[in-house]
């Protein structure tokens, strides 16, 4: 046994240590609110004698509280405070859904619907009493684009990736969307900031985009280069070529990608300069009207041998009676092989705010005048219609179809099945899923290998469940649907069958256009005679 001395000098000891401990504690703690102390008396001291901020000039210090929870504000909500269906711009029930879609999660819910059917604007799809049976279903076929070209593009999908630049999203970003689009047998829009290495790495096909400051395509002076068109359509994946006019987030203003997100390779890329913002003209500088746009469409179509479209966000259907009446005088081989309508609403990286949300027509009614001054001018079979803005759930891409879009395309629904949680940090280069930022520990966070899987099986959900919903109404695929299969809730809280509310063109086997008896189509009909 040890002894009654041993025990007593461990014991001490111990409570020697014990004592150190509780020094250096209360030493550390006293350090610590001196610390705290002398940081507050300095804020106070910056704070009382600033100039700019009256509220931290009259309230020091704990004025600086209002700035940091208006900054939470938005984070705090999307997790607390917000119900499903409220959040702008997507809520949780839209982001839930393409989680779930791209990770291949069941996408069913229980119990009944959140969505409240009496807003007005609510499209309800009008089901049939005797639907095909499940062996009577059919997919989607191909459609082809550019019959006039010298290489016409068979489209295989209905629902396609969205312009999305290299430079506003990172290069992760745009090797999982391109690795995902050759598995979902998709497209996938370059966006304005030309062809990079990463959009050819998953072999997909590419729709080219030409914005108004021709990145990519441009020579020394910033013109319009044939022999970079030519090097670019020589790749066999590019398909087509899209002519930027104006997108839905900023009509009347160009692309803005901000100097820090321009690092040495997209600055090569785009042929631009390091340091300073990327801003795109807000127009085609060598057009100044239709006939021009036509001259540009011709230009590329013919130097690429590609099917040429335009991208735009209309503002009235008046100027684009012009547009079609031109065609007709030239003939329907001058058309554009096909028109991306972007609604108002649509998103982008960075945008003033009072164009994002005051310019531009939203896309139901966009959609609408475009697709009907189409078949109005006998192009129904000529021209097709790609949809575009915030469309990326299965009733919204359903819904663009109705109207009588060819094609959807989405943007942000790709963005969300790459892990994007809406953190409205995209025009500052600190995105927090690795998405829009070049800042490598945080692109570290977006794994291709895992996010091409999840492109993959967010696309495929979403046309699956458009087929389900064609098949709903009682056709065998989704192009079939018209603006008679869905409903739209009206002011007074009922639902007004869509094809009473806007009429389509009637077109006979022949493909003779006809105004039906409608006065505003027969009033239409008169202002496009050439």
């Amino acid at each position: 046994m040890r002894s009654k001395h041993i025990v007593k000098e461990e014991y001490d000891t111990m409570m020697d240590w014990a004592g150190r401990a509780i020094e250096i504690m209360a030493m550390t703690f006293v350090v610590v609110i001196g610390v705290a102390v002398l940081a507050a008396v300095i804020m106070f001291w910056i704070d009382r004698t600033q100039t700019g901020d009256a509220i931290r000039r009259n309230y020091p210090v704990i004025g600086r509280f209002r700035s940091l929870f208006s900054e939470l504000g938005e984070f705090f909500r999307q997790y607390f405070f917000a119900m499903d269906r409220e959040e702008m711009p997507f809520n949780r029930a839209q982001r839930n859904w393409a989680y779930n879609a791209s990770e291949k999660k069941g996408n069913t819910i229980a119990f009944g619907s959140t969505r409240n059917l009496n807003v007005p604007g609510t499209p309800i799809f009008m089901n049939a009493v005797f639907p095909p049976l499940d062996d009577q279903y059919s997919t989607t076929e191909p459609l082809l684009i550019g019959p006039h070209c010298a290489k016409p593009y068979e489209a295989p999908s209905i629902f396609n990736i969205s312009g999305m630049s290299y430079g506003a999203i990172s290069k992760p970003a745009v090797q999982a969307l391109s690795r995902g689009a050759a598995q979902a047998g998709i497209w996938l829009n370059t966006g304005e900031g030309g062809l990079s290495p990463y959009h050819l790495e998953g072999e997909c096909h590419i729709v080219y985009q030409i914005g108004t400051a021709k990145f990519g395509v441009r020579d020394a002076a910033g013109d319009l280069s044939d022999d970079r068109l030519r090097q670019v359509a020589s790749n066999p994946r590019v398909k087509m070529f899209e002519i930027k006019l104006s997108q839905g987030a900023k009509p009347g203003k160009g692309g803005i990608l901000p100097a820090a997100k321009i690092d040495e390779e997209v600055a090569r890329i785009r042929g631009v300069p390091m340091g300073q913002d990327a801003i795109s003209p807000n127009r085609h500088r060598e057009v100044n009207d239709f006939d021009g746009l036509l001259d540009l469409i011709a230009r590329i179509r013919d130097v690429t041998g590609r099917p040429v479209g335009i991208k735009t966000c209309i503002g009235s259907a008046d100027p684009w009676f012009d547009f079609f009446r031109e065609i007709k005088v030239r003939g329907a081989e001058s058309a554009p092989d096909f028109i991306t309508v972007d609604g108002g609403e649509g998103g982008t990286g960075a945008a003033p705010m009072p164009l994002m949300d005051l310019v531009g027509l939203p896309l139901r009614e966009a959609l609408i005048r475009m697709v009907d001054l189409r078949d109005l001018a006998g192009l129904h079979d000529r021209i097709r219609i790609i949809a575009s803005g915030k469309l990326i759930v299965p009733g919204d891409v359903a819904w663009a179809i109705c109207l009588g879009a060819d094609f959807v395309v989405s943007a942000r629904g790709f963005m969300f099945s790459l892990g994007c949680i809406q953190a409205l940090k995209c025009n500052k280069n600190t995105c927090p899923t690795g998405i829009t930022t070049h800042i490598p520990s945080l692109q570290k966070g977006l794994v291709v290998e895992e996010k091409d899987k999840r492109v993959a099986a967010y696309a495929k959900a979403v046309i699956n469940e458009v087929e389900t919903i064609a098949h709903s109404v009682g056709v065998p695929e989704p192009r079939l649907m018209r603006r008679r299969h869905v409903r739209v809730v009206g002011d007074d809280g009922a639902s007004v069958q869509l094809n009473e509310l806007h009429p389509s063109v009637q077109i006979d086997d022949e493909g003779q256009v006809s105004a039906g008896g409608h006065p505003q189509f027969e009033q239409a009909l008169k202002r496009m005679q050439v």
